[in-house]
């Protein structure tokens, strides 16, 4: 099956390149961002050796779906969506923060909370909170943007305090990012599902604030299966999720958590393909939409032209 592993076009008024673990990023006229979303994967901070068709096409079409269906709320970097793929927009100077919202305790916080802490980037959490539980309200965590290594937890008083973002810009995003989540849960509700915690980026352009890269994607957001939370969490089980942690469940029994020394076991074609439907899966649980496949032959060529078509209009 044809995926996109790399890419190396060049299109006319190309003034940069960059290579993410999942996103080839080319500027244009330094104006605009062409993001293709390929079909690398990555786990554990490693980017593993095979691409899986279509999973790009199903980060790209979800957060093409969600950017348009929240743009009533704040405006957003797109431009256009010329090919499954590929998303172009506006360049935008991103804020050095990352907003993290979160209305229930898993991940990150919960092991924060089990290790004893009762304060998360600053916010007071009360006690007999078990794993997964719903908080009283959506909280907002935020990250500092690591230009190398991890990103770090912050407070709102930090951030203010050194000036990464002004108070008056800070004030928006808080509100933007409660208006997200509330649209986002109510988006998931409808679906069967529930929200747990997702992460927006902004960035500004012309003195305005931007929605920035991918919002309520499986990459970027935890999802609960909405049926059972309830009697789960009553018992002490495991909940349901919905995300990509099925590939890192498989890398953990063959042996490989990212840790030097380890190798990533081999990628047959039979497991490339269950984790190409396990996307396809996630896209239609998400969206509620029956995904049609992008023609996979050529895949290359027919980004490139649709990149090139798009440019020409812009």
């Amino acid at each position: 099956m044809n995926a996109i592993n790399e890419t190396h076009f060049n299109f006319p008024g190309q003034t940069n390149f960059y290579k993410g673990k999942v996103r080839d990023v080319y500027t244009i006229d330094n104006k605009y961002l062409v993001m293709v979303v390929t079909d690398r994967i990555s786990a554990f901070d490693v980017v593993l050796p095979e691409a899986i068709p279509y999973k790009g096409q199903v980060l790209n079409q979800i957060a093409a779906k969600f950017l348009k269906a929240t743009a009533d709320i704040v405006p957003n970097w797109v431009v256009t969506v010329p090919d499954p793929s590929v998303t172009i927009g506006r360049i935008c100077d991103p804020f050095k923060v990352e907003m993290v919202i979160r209305g229930y305790l898993a991940g990150h916080a919960w092991r924060e909370y089990s290790a004893g802490k009762r304060q998360v980037c600053g916010v007071s959490l009360p006690e007999g909170l078990k794993e997964n539980d719903k908080l009283p309200e959506p909280i907002i965590t935020p990250t500092t943007k690591a230009a190398v290594g991890h990103d770090e937890d912050i407070s709102r008083e930090q951030i203010l305090e050194r000036n990464i973002v002004s108070a008056e810009d800070y004030a928006q995003l808080e509100y933007y990012t409660h208006a997200l989540f509330k649209r986002g849960t109510e988006i998931a509700e409808q679906q069967g599902l529930i929200l747990v915690d997702t992460k927006y980026e902004f960035g500004k352009a012309d003195g305005k604030i931007f929605l920035i890269d991918e919002i309520h994607t499986p990459d970027s957001s935890r999802y609960f299966y909405s049926d059972g939370y309830g009697e789960r969490q009553k018992n002490g089980e495991p909940q349901k999720q919905l995300s990509k942690e099925f590939v890192r469940k498989w890398l953990i029994e063959n042996g490989f958590q990212g840790k030097d020394g380890q190798v990533v076991p081999l990628m047959t074609k039979e497991i490339v393909k269950s984790i190409s439907e396990r996307y396809i899966e996630l896209y239609e649980q998400i969206t509620g939409e029956n995904f049609i496949k992008s023609d996979n032959e050529n895949v290359l060529s027919r980004v490139e032209s649709a990149i090139n078509n798009a440019l020409t209009i812009l």
